[in-house]
């Protein structure tokens, strides 16, 4: 970056930084007459973060939420007999009190307990407390009217679109549930018995089969094809969420191609009658400190993600949701993978964020060939 870009990007940043209300991302959406019924921009926060300057921080910015851990199978009912609902509780206490919409993330996925995953688990033990667990979230968060969207299943395909299964011992990273078993053509029976279970008791919620990894054709079609079966059987499928983990390594958020794809998919699924979530979108930097290059290339792939949600946001609903707000040290949040420093200071993909929201910018930044 010449001196004069650099001196302009610094003029740049420092209009942003005075804490005009009308640079606030809720603000920029308002303002900038987005339907904010069918357009979402938020952040997911860590129980342990309510109640701390990163809420404040998060409440400054955006009005749309999802609970990082708190909702999850390994969280509230781990174990036959054993049910914790408090951090949960003070989720919803904080999105009812500050009018925040929430995505419950609280799926049949690997983000299950320790006794889930071991291996002395029968298909039946399994069943039952999948059952009991999942039904009582439905039912508890179908009368909350700060939950618009579930997450119902998770990374339920690997990337060579096979089935994600089961994997000896309890501490590697594995879907415990499938081995419950397929049904008779061949689907596993938790996908299936999820589906069942949230639209028996979560009517009022839309319902987001949710899936990480890229842009893989091979996964995605089985995904497609999975939904599709849903819904011959006279199941409801409201959405369809992608986590977005990249990595500085990686081309996916600048590869014309690999975006192409995710158009496509977006396509897809509007055209079904369904809303597409980008459910939690980090970017990780491999140098540390990371290197201006790299800061730049995070900036572009944050705002290409968000440059084509904009690009379909007329053909139904769009949401995009960061996997987290600050930096902070711990084996998935290195790598300097969000939008804020760890000293709460914004990085240059937030002020990125937010020019291309102002914009409604859709030019991509792309690899050079």
């Amino acid at each position: 970056m010449n001196k004069v870009k650099y001196l302009l990007l610094f003029i740049f940043l420092q209009a942003f930084s005075q804490n005009d209300n009308k640079y606030f991302i809720k603000n920029i959406l308002q303002d900038n007459e987005y339907d904010l019924n069918s357009f979402y921009v938020g952040a997911t926060l860590n129980h342990s973060q309510l109640n701390t300057p990163i809420e404040d921080l998060f409440l400054s910015e955006f009005t749309y939420s999802t609970p990082e851990n708190c909702s999850k199978q390994a969280q509230i009912h781990p174990s036959p007999g054993v049910w914790r609902w408090k951090k949960f509780d003070d989720y919803l206490d904080f999105a009812n009190k500050n009018n925040i919409t929430l995505r419950v993330h609280g799926p049949i996925s690997p983000q299950a307990s320790k006794w889930a995953k071991n291996d002395s688990r029968t298909k039946k033990e399994l069943l039952t407390n999948m059952n009991e667990f999942f039904s009582a979230l439905c039912i508890k968060v179908n009368e909350e009217t700060s939950v618009k969207w579930m997450d119902v299943v998770n990374e339920t395909i690997n990337r060579n679109g096979t089935w994600f299964a089961e994997k000896p011992g309890d501490k590697k990273w594995e879907n415990p549930w499938t081995q419950i078993g397929l049904n008779e053509d061949g689907v596993p029976i938790y996908i299936v018995r999820a589906f069942e279970i949230a639209n028996e008791f979560a009517p009022n919620i839309s319902l987001v089969y949710n899936q990480h990894a890229s842009m893989e054709p091979v996964m995605w079609k089985k995904i497609l094809e999975t939904i599709i079966y849903l819904k011959e059987r006279g199941l409801r499928v409201d959405g369809i969420g992608w986590q977005a983990h990249l990595k500085d390594i990686e081309d996916l958020a600048m590869d014309k191609e690999q975006l192409d794809f995710l158009a496509s998919l977006i396509d897809w699924t509007h055209a079904n009658g369904m809303d597409f979530h980008v459910t939690e979108m980090d970017y990780r930097i491999q140098e540390d400190p990371p290197l201006n290059t790299s800061l730049q290339r995070q900036s572009a792939a944050y705002s290409n993600i968000i440059k084509v949600l904009i690009s379909r946001m007329d053909n139904g609903v769009v949401t995009f949701n960061t996997w987290g707000m600050i930096d902070r040290p711990g084996s998935h949040t290195d790598g300097y993978r969000f939008l804020f420093n760890k000293d709460l200071t914004p990085k240059p993909a937030m002020f990125a964020v937010k020019r291309t929201l102002m914009n409604k910018d859709t030019s991509l930044v792309l690899n050079k060939k």
